[in-house]
């Protein structure tokens, strides 16, 4: 191995210590378990099925996962994944790395919604892992916590193996301020519509884009929208079971907050100062 790989993974290894892989194939979970460990000397867990996974999570706490795509043998990787990042598991935001020996447009989609970070094609190489293994410990995406959608941030979805019409020349680019702003506050209005159907979730993402908004305004230094966005964390905060959140009092901060939606997203609407 070059000297310039062993300098990587030295990079990596402190958030790779940990590893779990799920596929129905002894043949092949084993042969990646052992190039994980032989590279870089982390503990290797094997699941045949989903089912086992998610027993061992809690057990384990892995800080990567590695699982199967096709929908056989007990595995069924994007399930999988949209359970996981929905779950209250610890690790429920740990880089997940699908599998898969046809990187199709659909099998993209698929793993990119499910909340999939990066994907391999077998038959794969050393380099090839390595080149995902770099992605996810060392260029992380911001986490998105919204209702529809938990993982991170799709517009930034690297799939190495794909160049098709689903690659997007935006998508290496940071998220501006904006932006952001905008994606919370349409994500908070869409939580404060979820509070009877999934009131878990909603109160996740609404704690999530909390304090997103906050992140924003500290770096923009806009008082204001600071203000607003801690006196919703406050709220928040008092909340101790999801489903008593008061539908009344989250409109009236969700509207709050709106007000801070940028002119060009609101449809040429004046910012209420």
């Amino acid at each position: 191995m070059f000297n310039d790989d062993r300098k990587l993974i030295e990079r990596m290894a402190p958030a790779l210590k940990r590893a779990l892989v799920i596929d129905p194939s002894a043949a092949s979970s084993r042969m990646l378990a052992d190039l994980m460990r032989s590279l870089t000397h982390c503990q290797v867990w094997v699941a045949p099925t989903a089912g086992k996974a998610m027993e061992l999570l809690k057990a384990i706490d892995p800080q990567i996962i590695f699982i199967e795509h096709a929908a056989r043998g007990g595995v069924d990787g994007i399930e999988f994944t949209r359970r996981l990042r929905r779950s209250e598991a610890s690790c429920r935001q740990a880089p997940v790395i699908m599998i898969l020996a046809q990187p199709t447009a659909a099998a993209v989609l698929g793993a990119r919604d499910a909340g999939v970070h990066e994907f391999l094609r077998k038959p794969f190489t050393t380099k090839d892992l390595l080149k995902r293994l770099e992605a996810v410990t060392l260029h992380p995406r911001d986490w998105v916590e919204a209702v529809t959608y938990v993982g991170p941030d799709r517009r930034r979805f690297n799939s190495g193996d794909y160049s098709g019409p689903l690659k997007r020349r935006s998508d290496a680019r940071a998220t501006p301020e904006k932006a952001r702003i905008t994606q919370a506050i349409k994500i908070l209005k869409s939580a404060a519509g979820a509070l009877e159907s999934d009131p878990a979730q909603a109160y996740r993402a609404m704690q999530a884009q909390g304090a997103d908004l906050q992140k924003v305004a500290v770096s923009t230094g806009d008082l204001k929208l600071a203000s607003a966005a801690a006196e919703f964390q406050r709220y928040l905060a008092t909340v101790v079971d999801p489903r008593r959140l008061d539908a009344a009092q989250v409109a009236f901060h969700v509207a709050a907050l709106s007000a801070f939606m940028p002119q060009d997203a609101q449809g040429g609407r004046k910012r209420v100062a």
